[in-house]
């Protein structure tokens, strides 16, 4: 309850005033270090105390270990850990017992920190059995492990081991050896490895985050806006390349991240002239994220370079964007809790030839990662269907970065194809409701 309050209390008094005043009074949209590490701080609590026990129980599943060295961080590593802890420090074991519904999922840190009280932090510096001076920093935490796994008797101990979700491939080989060697054959027998508990913990949500979240991306959309539009882009002057630059600067100068360079392409009439620079006549795209509070975003807008005398982009610019609409409305329709990614997909693919769209479907799950824990919704060069990550199940309380394109045939391009590529983010809710995190682009941005 204490951390709902603190973190209700810094958004309250943070969201008073308009995003544009925000970011020009401090240059911080989102608030100090400090404070983003007291947001943060709240959802890690909130995750582990809500988030944590339920995939545990769902899945089966006792005890989670989770060893890993400085610099060889598991996947899951930032979703477990305070803002304030950058690296495993030498090596941490994470271990998580669940005790039942009354006394809830301990959490141990061997070695490491607490974590600002979520964790009970453990050290052994007690020599080595083997009296091995050598062995006494590393062996020492193996051993302890081994104690604390056989003071606890659980009977599923599961480890991030799998060939085909990278978030669930965390264990190093030589972790998984030494784990191994220490706990011995009997207590190994117990090993599972279940890759839905890191891929479902990293998938989940907690509320809280979506209001930052939405915030977020009216920040994202901002920026965007501003791009294309005359203040960054002179027709026949201005680079595609120099937009993606500003749009990284620009994201570098309000102290926030990036996950990936911007890129800004462009589509242009058959026969058209032109150079290098961005043209009137032409329809452009971005593909643009940030990263802020441990948050990653990912979002695809077109635009349109108005000819001199007009006012709007031709129609059938405007109805190529209506069908990339259309799309995006069928995936929200058929994006339902239980269904596989490829369930999904198939279903939205029939429904898409069966209404004569152009499309490729490319969705994807967001959150702590750009390309986040859970089902993918096909690739660009996989439309029918991701074996292994595209059978995982939607679940509530997730984020999909809805990628997709439509290409369609334009009169006034003498029946020229062009691809309305477009990505915006959607939530799924507790009560499995999926709707718009912010909004989506339902109208070209238009250069003048």
């Amino acid at each position: 309850m204490i951390r709902r309050v603190v973190v209700g209390t810094l958004l309250l008094v943070w969201g008073m005033a308009p995003l544009a005043a925000r970011q020009n009074a401090t240059g911080r949209p989102f608030g100090t270090l400090r404070q983003q590490a007291q947001i943060r701080q709240a959802w890690l609590g909130e995750r582990l105390e809500q988030n944590l026990p339920a995939v545990m129980r769902e899945h089966g599943v006792d005890m989670w270990v989770l060893p890993m060295r400085e610099y060889n961080e598991d996947p899951v590593f930032r979703a477990l850990v305070s803002p304030t802890t950058l690296a495993a420090r030498r090596r941490t074991i994470y271990v998580f017992f669940d005790r039942g519904p009354v006394e809830g999922v301990e959490r141990l840190a061997l070695g490491g920190s607490s974590q600002g009280d979520l964790y009970h932090a453990i050290r052994d510096t007690e020599p080595s059995p083997r009296g091995d001076p050598r062995e006494l920093w590393g062996r020492a935490q193996w051993d302890l492990l081994a104690r604390v796994i056989r003071e606890r008797d659980p009977r599923r101990i599961a480890v991030n081991i799998s060939r085909e979700h990278n978030f669930s491939d965390g264990l190093s080989a030589g972790e998984w050896a030494q784990m191994q060697e220490a706990i011995g054959d009997e207590l190994a027998s117990r090993v599972v490895r279940e890759p839905r508990l890191a891929i479902d913990y990293l998938a989940m949500r907690v509320p809280s985050m979506t209001q930052v979240y939405r915030k977020m991306q009216g920040l994202v959309h901002d920026i965007i806006a501003t791009a294309f539009s005359n203040q960054v882009i002179t027709p026949g002057v201005t680079t595609t390349d120099e937009v993606a630059w500003w749009m990284r600067q620009r994201v570098n100068d309000l102290g926030l991240g990036s996950w990936f360079h911007p890129s800004v392409n462009l589509q242009r009439r058959e026969g058209a002239p032109g150079g290098e620079a961005i043209e009137r006549g032409d329809v452009l795209h971005c593909d643009f994220g940030i990263v802020a509070l441990g948050l990653a975003t990912d979002t695809q807008h077109m635009a349109y370079v108005l000819r001199e005398g007009e006012t709007d982009a031709p129609e059938g610019l405007r109805r190529a964007l209506a069908n990339s609409n259309r799309l995006q409305d069928i995936l929200l329709e058929e994006m339902r809790v239980g269904r596989s990614g490829n369930e999904v997909l198939q279903s939205v693919l029939a429904r898409m030839r069966a209404e004569e769209l152009d499309g490729t479907m490319y969705t994807h799950p967001i959150g702590d990662h750009g390309h986040g824990a859970g089902p993918l919704i096909g690739l660009w060069d996989r439309q029918d269907g991701v074996p292994g990550r595209g059978d995982v199940p939607v679940l509530a309380k997730m984020w999909f970065s809805t990628e997709l394109q439509v290409t369609t045939p334009v009169p006034e391009w003498d029946g020229q194809p062009v691809r309305m590529m477009q990505e915006e983010e959607a939530e799924i809710t507790a009560e499995g409701e999926v709707r718009w995190v912010l909004r989506r682009q339902a109208e070209l941005h238009l250069i003048r």
